[in-house]
């Protein structure tokens, strides 16, 4: 009987979630009342008193909830893949009212900062993905996290203002961008890998100039 009661209460709990969810990005936070949730859910306000405190309470759950789903996404696949997934994401217009929602939670932290920590979290731990990753010199891992995350955060609030972006577009140059920055450079004198031979700068050429032509044109494309 001990399942058949838990898994009643994750039900109960998702349902009031859901509701408060669909309430916040539909009315906000600070216009949607409980018994707006109450309502929404179907419940009664004593039941939605008994998982939750208060309308805190339940952003904050909400909040942890998304993070622990984009990081278990990212741990799981590739995470450049996952990360331009989520980008292209952003054009479903099924993801409409999560995309609201994000923009009131990210406006609770301002007030709270219970909610502003959690956010923060969401920020600080994905860093520990790339932990052990070899990267180029001079870039750092929580540097590179932070400005790809700014990244998406910037383009949640540009497809809020705006709903024409072409979010296949944003998301492939994202993607070469954050593997380009993830990449190593090869090794001093090393070929291209597709085997072309292109002589480096530096290496010497033909004596008609030819190989500082070449040179010139790979100082161009770095």
């Amino acid at each position: 009987m001990p399942k058949v009661d838990d898994a009643h209460f994750a039900a109960r709990r998702r349902q009031i979630l859901d509701a408060a969810a669909a309430c916040f990005a539909r009315e906000g936070f600070h216009r949607t009342s409980v018994q707006d949730i109450v309502r929404e859910s179907g419940v009664s306000a004593g039941l939605v008193y008994r998982y939750f405190t208060n309308k805190d309470d339940m952003i904050a759950a909400i909040a942890t909830e998304r993070h622990e789903q984009r990081e278990r996404r990212l741990r799981e696949e590739d995470p450049v893949t996952a990360y331009t997934a989520l980008l292209r994401d952003l054009g479903d217009p099924g993801t409409r009212a999560a995309r609201q929602l994000s923009l009131q939670v990210w406006a609770e932290t301002v007030r709270s900062d219970r909610i502003r920590d959690l956010v923060r979290s969401g920020i600080d731990r994905p860093a520990r993905l790339l932990a052990g990753t070899a990267l180029p010199p001079g870039v750092d891992a929580d540097s590179v996290i932070r400005i790809f995350i700014a990244i998406y955060q910037g383009l949640l609030l540009q497809t809020v203002l705006d709903d024409t972006l072409d979010h296949a577009a944003l998301a492939t140059t994202a993607e070469h961008l954050l593997r380009a920055a993830l990449t190593p450079p090869p090794p001093p004198g090393s070929r291209p890998a597709d085997g072309s031979g292109i002589q480096a700068a530096g290496d010497g050429g033909d004596d008609d100039g030819g190989g500082d032509e070449v040179g010139e044109h790979e100082q161009g494309l770095g």
